[in-house]
């Protein structure tokens, strides 16, 4: 299989498969979103960041004021949102309503709430359908909690990223231009833990690792080597 994005005849074709789908998922911080966009770039992929979806879900609730609204009007209102996913320069961009949100995605009000959000079943549903539309051609890295178990099952690489909660709250800091002093780091890991606990015990689409993926200790790593490694895999199986 070619080694270029999906789509041919232009940044956007579709003339068949273009490559594999490589899935990463792990907990909130571990690394799945600069390692997924690396990938992709040294794979000649696109990267497809789930987690965008959610917060654009959110952010849209927050601004119009119905994220807290009763199901029915939830349900109503995610059905009816004008949301896209967009290939731009080897990654899909979320736009609302032609609007494309940007920064204000990873808000700390919109991270506070996207957990909550995408426990619901009206948000995962227009999530699933959106990014698995955008996959189906192939040749794209896809992060996010749930991409081997639930939207792509059979990828043909799977990858689980762990760390430890006080080093995923370093790097949730320095992403909040934030000191990561010894306090904030302990806070932070906190409020990390209960987002672990949390996603794990939603009934819909828990946070697990898929019983055949590979499971890489960010921890001590640098981001390179993660993924080095990931290439060598995804370069194993086709890509």
């Amino acid at each position: 299989m070619s080694p270029g994005p999906a789509g041919g005849g232009g940044p956007d074709g579709d003339h068949g498969r273009h490559g594999i789908r490589v899935a990463i998922d792990g907990p909130a911080a571990s690394g799945k979103s600069t390692t997924a966009r690396a990938v992709a770039e040294r794979l000649g992929y696109a990267h497809l960041n789930s987690g965008l979806l959610y917060r654009a879900i959110t952010w849209a609730g927050l601004e119009g004021g119905w994220v807290d609204a009763g199901p029915d009007e939830f349900a109503r209102r995610v059905g009816e949102l004008d949301l896209e996913l967009r290939r731009r320069n080897g990654e899909f961009v979320v736009v609302v309503a032609d609007r494309r949100p940007g920064g204000e995605l990873t808000t700390r009000a919109v991270s506070r709430r996207v957990s909550d959000v995408a426990a619901r079943e009206p948000a995962r549903t227009r999530a699933l359908e959106e990014l698995r539309e955008a996959g189906r051609r192939g040749g794209v890295v896809c992060d996010g909690r749930d991409i081997g178990t639930v939207v792509f099952p059979d990828a043909e690489l799977k990858v689980y990223l762990v760390a430890t909660a006080e080093e995923r709250a370093r790097r949730r800091l320095l992403d909040y231009d934030e000191t990561p002093t010894e306090e904030r780091i302990a806070a932070e890991a906190e409020r990390l833990r209960a987002r672990d606990e949390k996603d794990a015990g939603r009934e819909l689409a828990p946070l697990r690792k898929p019983d055949d993926a590979v499971e890489i200790d960010t921890t001590d790593l640098r981001p390179g080597e993660v993924v080095d490694s990931i290439v060598e895999l995804a370069r194993e199986r086709g890509a």
